[in-house]
């Protein structure tokens, strides 16, 4: 079976909830937990991440918190899922060739590595904007995800 880890899920859930409301500013750790109920450790822990990574800025003070680094519609949930997991990956040979001891050999390596373009291309297309979006059962049949 095919799952994110908790941590990009979290992450996905959280961009989503900053894009909701763009002219609102900022939000500390503990709002957002609470606005997505969301434990506050992991909270932290992947707003330190995604900020890190150039996805969040973050502001210190009484009116400090966390906010997109740039407009929601310019941010691809791979992008998200990459900053907390690493690159998206099925299998070993899709992180980066020589991955992979059976690679020289593997007969399924191509079909593996256009299942990870199919994916990656698609979570690409997908931003967290979308996420938000009301009629976003729309965006996501012009973008071919269904």
């Amino acid at each position: 079976m095919l799952r994110l880890s908790k941590l990009a899920d979290y992450g996905v859930v959280l961009m989503a909830e900053l894009a909701r409301d763009p002219e609102c500013g900022s939000h500390n750790a503990r709002e957002l937990a609470e606005l997505t109920r969301l434990p506050f450790p992991m909270v932290g822990k992947v707003l330190k991440r995604l900020t890190r990574d150039g996805l969040l800025v973050s502001q210190r003070g009484i009116h400090g918190g966390y906010a997109l680094a740039r407009p929601a519609e310019q941010i691809p949930v791979s992008k998200v899922i990459s900053a907390l997991e690493g690159p998206v990956a099925l299998t070993a040979c899709g992180v980066a060739p020589g991955s992979c001891e059976h690679e020289p050999s593997c007969h399924v390596r191509t079909p593996w590595e256009y299942i990870n373009r199919a994916i990656t291309e698609t979570l690409d297309r997908v931003t967290v904007a979308d996420l938000v979006r009301p009629a976003s059962a729309i965006a996501f049949a012009e973008l071919g995800v269904r």
